[in-house]
């Protein structure tokens, strides 16, 4: 009995981290693209007080988004259960570990931003737009992908939202670092996701996979 009000209690704690990380990883993003407006582009001219603050400010937002996401990552493949296809499972997985260990990356190369000064290249500000944007996001891209394969498999995610979620994730994987502001689509996704979790009328029940 334990172990099922455990079990039951798993889509609750996917919905909460689900949104945790979606805010924090929204603020983070938000307060660096407003400090370094340029991105990688950037111009190579020192960061003002007010720069150093939101960008410091962000960096310490990031390793709880990080964590929070990893909550979130175990406890939607916990819902899986026995029903998960373990191939798309291993790239799910594998997705979700090189997303946080490139947001992390990134979330240090930034951190040089700090010590910028005008006589310096801005090597720091180039290197953790490069991971954040070309890399972290694109494995968010089949983070997204693999996650709404599996929700449509089993039958918890509605068609709407699969659609959106290979929306998303197309939309990272092709144009996300021509985009300015597409990282805002991946933490918007796990905000509906979690959403959708939380407020569904009956807890998610993994079941097994239907024969091939």
């Amino acid at each position: 009995m334990e172990q099922k009000h455990e079990r039951l209690g798993t889509p609750r704690a996917a919905g909460i981290a689900g949104v945790v990380f979606a805010i924090l990883m929204a603020t983070a993003i938000v307060l660096v693209r407003l400090a370094l407006p340029g991105g990688a582009g950037g111009d190579a001219v020192a960061v003002d007080a007010g720069q150093r603050r939101a960008v410091q400010t962000a960096l310490e937002l990031l390793p709880f988004a990080g964590i929070a996401f990893l909550w979130f990552m175990g406890a939607l493949r916990d819902q899986a259960g026995e029903g998960e296809d373990q191939f798309i499972a291993t790239v799910f997985l594998g997705s979700g570990l090189v997303f946080v260990a490139t947001l992390f990356g990134s979330a240090a190369a930034a951190g040089t931003v700090l010590d910028e000064s005008q006589q310096h290249s801005p090597f720091g500000r180039h290197f953790a737009y490069t991971l954040l944007t070309t890399y972290a996001m694109r494995m968010a891209a089949v983070f997204i992908i693999t996650t709404s394969t599996i929700g449509r498999r089993l039958g918890v995610f509605p068609r709407p939202l699969v659609i959106l979620g290979y929306l998303a994730g197309l939309t990272l994987l092709v144009v996300g670092s021509d985009l300015a502001w597409s990282e805002l689509v991946f933490p918007a996704w796990a905000l509906i996701v979690s959403l959708h979790i939380l407020l569904g009328r009956r807890p998610a029940r993994s079941r097994p996979a239907a024969p091939a």
